[in-house]
């Protein structure tokens, strides 16, 4: 068992951690043991700030509050294509539409706040897509920022889990329908580095009730998969997840 934080620069809502960072927390066990593709599980809003236990049985990793499970993960697969790649131009254009910009459900979220900055947040603004072919579908060019990365320059698991995230609540209308994320399955195919461009990607695959199914993938530029992820997200009401506090940039 190890002992971890999240750091506030990490929230989704204001007062809790980003669900894609945290499932990518919470899947490194699970893939340190030889699974390519993780299934992650958020339980309750995780805590910023907060010392939380990290424990793994071999099969299941845990974070921990106490005796309250943040969030769990395990081996997962696919069974779906990955969210369709775009094209470069696209994308550009797709970030330039950018809802997010008109209203947002979380303005400080760290993957797609539009209260962040340069490498306070990743800046991932992904907007509808212009093309019949690509229906429900949003896309973003991004670019990382070298704040996120390491020496080599590359991102960690959790920044790529967090950059392949929200794009899914966008394709699922999070401006309309406040949502947090409930499930991610996700891979990281080859590392995500600075100094390259991206093409983000989110597709909505259905809705039933509460539960909004999305696809999101991250492309090099030539169409290459570079990391790809399934999720469900689970519409709320956005006054338990707003609180007075403001974020402040770590």
């Amino acid at each position: 068992m190890t002992t971890t934080t999240i750091s506030r620069q990490f929230n989704g809502p204001d007062s809790s951690g980003n669900g894609g960072y945290v499932a990518g927390l919470v899947s490194h066990p699970v893939a340190d043991h030889g699974a390519a593709v993780v299934t992650s599980t958020l339980r309750v809003p995780p805590p910023l700030d907060v010392p939380l236990d990290l424990a793994f049985d071999g099969h299941r990793s845990v974070l921990s509050d106490g005796a309250t499970v943040v969030a769990d993960a395990v081996a997962g697969a696919f069974d779906v294509d990955p969210a369709p790649f775009v094209g470069e131009v696209l994308a550009r254009l797709g970030s330039e539409a950018y809802e997010g910009r008109l209203e947002h459900p979380f303005p400080h979220c760290f993957t797609c706040g539009t209260a962040r900055t340069p490498g306070d947040g990743l800046l991932v603004f992904s907007g509808p897509v212009d093309d019949p072919g690509f229906p429900g579908t949003v896309a973003a060019s991004w670019t990382p920022h070298p704040a996120f990365a390491d020496a080599e320059g590359r991102l960690g698991t959790e920044v790529v889990w967090a950059a392949i995230d929200c794009p899914g609540g966008w394709a699922a209308h999070i401006d309309r329908t406040p949502m947090v994320l409930g499930r991610m399955t996700g891979q990281i195919l080859s590392p995500v580095v600075t100094g390259h461009d991206y093409v983000s990607v989110g597709t909505l695959r259905g809705v039933d009730g509460r539960k909004h199914r999305t696809g999101t993938a991250l492309y090099g530029v030539d169409g290459t998969l570079v990391a790809r992820a399934e999720q469900t997200w689970i519409a709320i009401d956005i006054t338990d997840f707003r609180r007075p506090t403001r974020h402040v940039p770590a």
